[in-house]
Protein backbone atom coordinates (compact mmCIF):
# COMPACT_ATOMS: atom_id res chain seq x y z
CA UNK A 1 0.00 0.00 0.00
CA UNK A 2 0.83 3.77 -0.46
CA UNK A 3 3.37 3.34 -3.05
CA UNK A 4 3.27 6.52 -4.46
CA UNK A 5 3.43 7.99 -0.76
CA UNK A 6 6.79 6.32 -0.26
CA UNK A 7 8.42 7.36 -3.20
CA UNK A 8 7.39 11.03 -2.99
CA UNK A 9 8.83 10.87 0.80
CA UNK A 10 11.90 8.85 -0.53
CA UNK A 11 13.56 10.90 -3.07
CA UNK A 12 13.32 13.74 -0.35
CA UNK A 13 15.42 10.93 2.17
CA UNK A 14 17.83 9.38 0.15
CA UNK A 15 20.10 12.28 -0.50
CA UNK A 16 21.01 12.25 3.07
CA UNK A 17 21.56 8.53 3.42
CA UNK A 18 25.47 7.97 4.52
CA UNK A 19 27.48 4.55 4.28
CA UNK A 20 26.54 3.80 8.16
CA UNK A 21 22.91 4.52 8.61
CA UNK A 22 20.86 3.45 11.77
CA UNK A 23 17.19 2.66 11.19
CA UNK A 24 15.36 3.22 14.66
CA UNK A 25 11.76 1.51 15.34
CA UNK A 26 12.30 -0.83 11.40
CA UNK A 27 8.95 -2.36 12.06
CA UNK A 28 8.38 -5.37 9.64
CA UNK A 29 11.29 -3.68 7.04
CA UNK A 30 9.49 -2.18 4.41
CA UNK A 31 11.38 1.07 4.89
CA UNK A 32 14.80 -0.83 4.51
CA UNK A 33 13.31 -1.97 1.44
CA UNK A 34 12.88 0.99 0.04
CA UNK A 35 15.59 3.04 1.46
CA UNK A 36 18.49 0.30 1.41
CA UNK A 37 20.29 1.08 -1.84
CA UNK A 38 23.45 -0.96 -1.78
CA UNK A 39 25.52 2.58 -1.60
CA UNK A 40 25.40 1.41 2.23
CA UNK A 41 28.13 -0.71 4.33
CA UNK A 42 26.28 -1.14 7.13
CA UNK A 43 22.50 -0.80 7.83
CA UNK A 44 20.95 -1.48 11.25
CA UNK A 45 17.83 -1.91 11.96
CA UNK A 46 16.45 -1.35 15.38
CA UNK A 47 13.13 -2.59 16.66
CA UNK A 48 12.19 -3.37 20.11
CA UNK A 49 8.83 -5.56 19.31
CA UNK A 50 9.95 -9.01 19.04
CA UNK A 51 7.05 -10.18 17.01
CA UNK A 52 7.70 -7.04 14.54
CA UNK A 53 11.57 -8.06 14.59
CA UNK A 54 10.86 -11.72 13.11
CA UNK A 55 8.99 -10.35 10.17
CA UNK A 56 11.84 -7.85 9.69
CA UNK A 57 14.85 -10.68 9.68
CA UNK A 58 12.51 -12.44 7.18
CA UNK A 59 12.30 -9.97 4.58
CA UNK A 60 15.96 -9.01 5.37
CA UNK A 61 16.99 -12.39 3.84
CA UNK A 62 15.26 -11.94 0.78
CA UNK A 63 16.62 -8.19 0.66
CA UNK A 64 19.34 -7.86 -2.70
CA UNK A 65 21.70 -6.37 -0.13
CA UNK A 66 21.22 -7.82 2.95
CA UNK A 67 24.89 -8.37 3.79
CA UNK A 68 24.88 -5.05 5.01
CA UNK A 69 21.72 -5.31 6.78
CA UNK A 70 21.73 -6.18 10.63
CA UNK A 71 18.53 -6.34 13.12
CA UNK A 72 18.52 -5.78 16.57
CA UNK A 73 15.73 -6.32 18.87
CA UNK A 74 15.81 -3.38 21.64
CA UNK A 75 15.88 0.45 22.24
CA UNK A 76 18.25 2.99 21.15
CA UNK A 77 19.29 2.99 24.65
CA UNK A 78 20.50 -0.47 24.12
CA UNK A 79 23.25 0.26 21.86
CA UNK A 80 27.00 1.05 22.70
CA UNK A 81 28.32 4.34 23.07
CA UNK A 82 31.08 4.02 21.32
CA UNK A 83 28.72 3.10 18.37
CA UNK A 84 28.36 5.92 15.47
CA UNK A 85 26.27 6.57 12.24
CA UNK A 86 26.18 8.49 9.48
CA UNK A 87 22.81 8.65 8.84
CA UNK A 88 19.73 8.16 12.00
CA UNK A 89 16.46 7.45 10.75
CA UNK A 90 12.79 8.01 12.35
CA UNK A 91 10.12 7.22 9.79
CA UNK A 92 6.98 7.94 11.06
CA UNK A 93 8.10 6.27 14.36
CA UNK A 94 8.82 9.59 16.73
CA UNK A 95 5.52 9.72 17.32
CA UNK A 96 5.25 6.42 19.10
CA UNK A 97 8.34 7.80 21.37
CA UNK A 98 6.96 9.49 24.79
CA UNK A 99 10.07 11.39 25.51
CA UNK A 100 10.78 12.47 22.34
CA UNK A 101 13.31 14.92 23.14
CA UNK A 102 15.42 13.00 24.95
CA UNK A 103 15.05 10.36 22.24
CA UNK A 104 16.66 13.06 19.67
CA UNK A 105 19.51 13.83 22.24
CA UNK A 106 20.83 10.02 22.40
CA UNK A 107 20.77 10.01 18.47
CA UNK A 108 22.40 12.89 18.42
CA UNK A 109 25.67 11.37 20.65
CA UNK A 110 25.48 8.36 17.68
CA UNK A 111 26.08 10.42 14.85
CA UNK A 112 29.21 11.47 13.49
CA UNK A 113 30.24 15.10 13.07
CA UNK A 114 28.47 16.15 9.60
CA UNK A 115 25.61 13.22 10.00
CA UNK A 116 22.13 13.44 9.70
CA UNK A 117 19.42 13.09 11.58
CA UNK A 118 16.02 12.33 9.69
CA UNK A 119 12.44 12.28 11.08
CA UNK A 120 8.86 11.62 9.33
CA UNK A 121 5.97 12.41 11.25
CA UNK A 122 2.56 12.84 11.19
CA UNK A 123 1.26 16.48 11.21
CA UNK A 124 -0.79 19.08 13.11
CA UNK A 125 -2.30 18.51 16.81
CA UNK A 126 -5.19 19.31 15.46
CA UNK A 127 -5.43 16.38 13.45
CA UNK A 128 -4.94 13.65 16.41
CA UNK A 129 -7.78 11.24 16.66
CA UNK A 130 -8.73 8.15 18.85
CA UNK A 131 -7.09 6.30 15.13
CA UNK A 132 -3.98 7.99 16.83
CA UNK A 133 -4.48 6.83 20.12
CA UNK A 134 -4.91 3.17 19.29
CA UNK A 135 -1.68 3.07 17.47
CA UNK A 136 0.27 4.50 20.18
CA UNK A 137 0.75 7.97 19.02
CA UNK A 138 1.61 10.20 22.05
CA UNK A 139 1.67 13.62 19.46
CA UNK A 140 1.67 14.83 16.09
CA UNK A 141 3.67 17.38 15.21
CA UNK A 142 4.37 21.09 13.81
CA UNK A 143 7.42 22.23 12.19
CA UNK A 144 7.97 25.05 15.25
CA UNK A 145 7.60 21.77 17.87
CA UNK A 146 9.50 19.11 15.86
CA UNK A 147 12.30 21.44 15.46
CA UNK A 148 12.18 22.36 19.40
CA UNK A 149 12.68 18.60 19.99
CA UNK A 150 16.02 18.05 18.69
CA UNK A 151 19.04 18.47 20.33
CA UNK A 152 21.52 21.83 20.11
CA UNK A 153 24.19 20.10 18.81
CA UNK A 154 21.70 19.32 15.38
CA UNK A 155 21.74 22.00 13.30
CA UNK A 156 18.16 21.97 11.59
CA UNK A 157 18.76 21.89 8.00
CA UNK A 158 15.69 21.66 6.26
CA UNK A 159 11.92 21.38 7.77
CA UNK A 160 8.65 21.08 5.48
CA UNK A 161 5.07 20.12 4.86
CA UNK A 162 4.19 16.84 2.50
CA UNK A 163 1.06 15.82 0.60
CA UNK A 164 -0.76 19.45 1.00
CA UNK A 165 -3.93 17.24 -0.73
CA UNK A 166 -3.62 14.74 1.96
CA UNK A 167 -3.82 17.60 4.39
CA UNK A 168 -7.15 19.18 2.80
CA UNK A 169 -8.74 15.53 2.60
CA UNK A 170 -7.97 14.37 6.15
CA UNK A 171 -9.15 17.88 7.20
CA UNK A 172 -12.73 17.43 5.36
CA UNK A 173 -12.98 13.68 6.78
CA UNK A 174 -12.54 15.16 10.69
CA UNK A 175 -15.10 17.97 9.64
CA UNK A 176 -17.89 15.90 7.48
CA UNK A 177 -16.86 12.17 7.78
CA UNK A 178 -15.27 12.41 11.45
CA UNK A 179 -14.10 8.51 10.76
CA UNK A 180 -11.40 8.29 12.85
CA UNK A 181 -9.92 4.86 11.11
CA UNK A 182 -9.53 5.13 7.21
CA UNK A 183 -10.56 2.25 5.23
CA UNK A 184 -8.66 0.42 2.52
CA UNK A 185 -10.61 2.07 -0.37
CA UNK A 186 -9.54 5.28 1.10
CA UNK A 187 -6.07 5.02 1.36
CA UNK A 188 -5.60 3.27 -1.86
CA UNK A 189 -7.74 6.65 -3.61
CA UNK A 190 -5.25 8.93 -1.51
CA UNK A 191 -2.07 7.11 -2.23
CA UNK A 192 -3.41 6.76 -6.05
CA UNK A 193 -4.94 10.04 -6.82
CA UNK A 194 -3.87 12.60 -3.87
CA UNK A 195 -0.58 11.91 -3.39
CA UNK A 196 0.19 12.58 -7.18
CA UNK A 197 -1.64 15.84 -7.14
CA UNK A 198 0.70 17.09 -3.94
CA UNK A 199 3.73 16.09 -5.58
CA UNK A 200 3.17 18.52 -8.22
CA UNK A 201 1.56 21.26 -6.11
CA UNK A 202 3.52 21.05 -2.69
CA UNK A 203 6.42 23.09 -4.23
CA UNK A 204 4.10 25.71 -5.21
CA UNK A 205 3.22 26.03 -2.14
CA UNK A 206 6.24 26.33 -0.82
CA UNK A 207 5.75 22.87 1.39
CA UNK A 208 3.62 25.07 3.49
CA UNK A 209 1.12 22.68 3.60
CA UNK A 210 1.11 18.93 4.39
CA UNK A 211 -0.61 16.26 6.43
CA UNK A 212 2.88 15.19 7.41
CA UNK A 213 6.29 16.70 8.45
CA UNK A 214 9.70 16.37 7.49
CA UNK A 215 13.07 17.25 9.43
CA UNK A 216 16.39 17.12 8.36
CA UNK A 217 19.25 18.11 10.72
CA UNK A 218 23.32 18.03 10.33
CA UNK A 219 25.40 17.10 13.67
CA UNK A 220 27.62 19.98 14.23
CA UNK A 221 31.75 19.53 13.49
CA UNK A 222 33.93 19.18 15.88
Amino acid sequence: LARNWKAYWADKVLPYLGAEVLEVGAGTGSNTELLCSGRQNRWLCLEPDGILVRALQTRVENHPHRAAIQVQCGMIGALAVTERFDTVLYMDVLEHIEGDRSELAAAGKLLRPGGHCIVLAPAHQWLYSPFDRSIGHFRRYSKASLAAAAPRCLELQRIVYLDSAGLLASAANKVCLRQSVPTAKQITFWDRWLVPVSVHIDKGLGFRLGKTVLGIWTKERD
